[in-house]
C-alpha cells in the first residue's frame, strides 16, 4: 500500500508503506500535501535538530515573503493560542519561554506528582476491575492523563470534564489538510479554553496555590524578560494537549499491541521490572504521534536532494521509529529492548518537556494494570482506528477481565 493518510486501511497500518517510502529514498515529495517527506531515522533525527528548519517562519519572514498565504482570519483565535505555545516558537522567543515554563516545571514537580499519580491510576483500575472491564480508552487512558495535568495546573475538580473536549477539537487542526468544521470547532475551543483560563489566571493572582498556574504567575510578574498572560495561557494549553493526546494513544494503542503478543504480555507481568524499557518500546513501536512537520527556512540537501526554501517537511516519527537502519529487528516487539533511540518525544530544542511525567504516568497506568491483584485484560472486541493520521489512536478498546 502507497503511503495515503486519508485512506483508512494505511492508517490502521502505516509500516508497510514506510517500508517502501524508506526504500524509494531519503526524501519524497508528496503533491496531495505538497510535503517532502522524511522516512529515514537518522535524517528525521538531524532535522529535528537543524536551525535551517522551524516550527514557524513567522520570526523571519512574513507570509508573503515565505510564498504562503496566511491563514483566515475567523482562524485568528487558534492560531493566536497555538502560535505562542512553546512547541510552535523559535528562538528566540522559544529559549526565553522554555527557560522560564522549566523553572516552574521541575524534575522536583514530577517528583512531587508521583506519588498522585499512581494512587489516581490504581483507582481508576481498581473501579474498571469491580465494573468487569469495559472501555480502556474511557475508563483509564483518558481520565488519568487529564486528571494529572489538571493536577499540575490547578483546574478545580468540577471543570475538569471541560478539558478533554477542548483539547480535542483544538487538535484537529493538527490533521493533514483540515475542513472547514473542523477549523470552527478549533476556533470555538480556543475562545472558550483561553477565557477560562484568563479568568482562573485572574484568580490565582490574587490567591496563589502550589500549581503550576501560580508558579506561571510569578515568572510573568518578576522574571526578566518574563511571560506574556497569552504566552502563559499558550503554555497552559499545550502542556494539556501534548500532555495527554500522546498519553492516551500510548495506553491504548500499547495495550492493543500487548494483546496481540501474548508471550511479551506474559513476560511483562511476571517480571514488573521490564516496565521502563516495555513503556519506550511500546511508544517506538506503535508511534502515537507519527508526523512532525517544520518549515524550510534556508535551502537544505537531503540524500542529494535540494528541499528549497519555503517548502514544509513532514518528518515521518513512526517511519523512524522501525527503520532498520537504527533498530535491530525493528519490526519485532521487544519489552526488553535497551538500546532505543525512538524519536516519540521528539529531538532538539523542541523535545518534549513533559517527557518524565508522561513516562510516570505510563508506567503508572500500566503497573496498575499489570499487578498481581489486576485478572489479566481479554479483548471483547477488535478496536477500530479513529479517523486522522497524524495523531493516530483507536476509537475504543474493549475488554474483559
Amino acid at each position: 500500500m502507497d503511503f495515503d493518510p486519508w485512506n483508512p486501511a494505511f492508517v490502521a497500518d502505516p509500516y508497510p508503506a514506510y517500508e517502501a517510502l524508506r526504500a524509494r529514498g531519503r526524501v519524497i515529495r508528496y503533491e496531495p500535501t505538497g510535503q517532502w517527506l522524511v522516512p529515514h531515522h537518522a535524517d528525521v533525527s538531524a532535522l529535528l535538530r537543524d536551525r535551517r528548519l522551524g516550527r514557524t517562519y513567522l520570526h523571519r519572514f512574513s507570509h508573503e515573503e515565505f510564498g504562503r498565504t496566511p491563514p483566515p482570519a475567523e482562524h485568528e483565535p487558534f492560531h493566536t493560542l497555538n502560535d505562542q505555545g512553546m512547541l510552535d516558537l523559535e528562538d528566540p522567543a522559544h529559549a526565553r519561554v522554555r527557560r522560564l515554563v522549566a523553572k516552574a516545571f521541575t524534575p522536583r514537580t514530577v517528583e512531587r506528582l508521583a506519588p498522585a499519580v499512581t494512587r489516581m491510576a490504581q483507582e481508576l483500575v481498581a473501579g474498571f476491575v469491580a465494573d468487569g472491564g469495559g472501555d480502556l480508552l474511557t475508563a483509564i487512558a483518558e481520565p488519568l492523563p487529564v486528571a494529572v495535568i489538571a493536577e499540575l495546573l490547578g483546574i478545580p475538580g468540577p471543570d475538569r470534564p471541560l478539558l478533554r473536549p477542548w483539547s480535542a477539537d483544538i487538535c484537529g487542526m493538527f490533521e493533514l489538510n483540515p475542513g472547514e468544521e473542523v477549523a470552527r470547532r478549533a476556533v470555538r475551543a480556543s475562545v472558550e479554553f483561553s477565557a477560562y483560563l484568563r479568568g482562573l489566571i485572574a484568580e490565582r493572582r490574587k490567591d496563589p496555590g502550589t500549581d503550576l498556574i501560580s508558579a506561571l504567575i510569578a515568572a510573568h510578574d518578576s522574571e526578566d524578560g518574563r511571560l506574556s498572560e497569552q504566552e502563559m495561557i499558550s503554555t497552559c494549553v499545550l502542556l494539556l494537549n501534548a500532555g495527554h493526546e500522546a498519553t492516551v494513544n500510548t495506553t491504548t494503542n500499547g495495550w492493543w499491541t500487548l494483546l496481540r503478543h501474548p508471550d511479551e504480555l506474559a513476560a511483562l507481568r511476571a517480571d514488573p521490572t521490564m516496565l521502563s524499557t516495555a513503556v519506550d518500546e511500546l511508544m517506538r513501536y506503535d508511534t502515537p504521534l507519527q508526523m512532525f512537520e517544520r518549515w524550510v527556512l534556508d535551502d537544505i540537501e537531503v540524500g542529494g536532494t535540494v528541499v528549497p526554501r519555503g517548502s514544509e517537511v513532514a518528518l515521518l516519527f513512526g517511519s523512524a521509529n522501525r527503520d532498520p537502519a537504527s533498530f535491530e529487528r525493528p519490526d519485532t516487539l521487544d519489552l526488553r529492548r535497551t538500546d532505543n533511540p525512538h524519536l516519540s518525544f521528539g529531538a532538539g530544542i523542541h523535545y518534549c518537556l513533559g517527557a518524565p511525567l508522561a513516562r510516570v504516568e505510563l508506567a503508572a497506568s500500566f503497573g496498575a494494570l499489570l499487578a498481581d491483584s489486576t485478572p489479566p485484560l481479554r479483548l471483547v472486541r477488535e478496536p477500530q482506528w479513529r479517523e486522522g493520521y497524524v495523531i493516530r489512536g483507536l476509537r475504543e478498546l474493549v475488554v474483559a477481565f
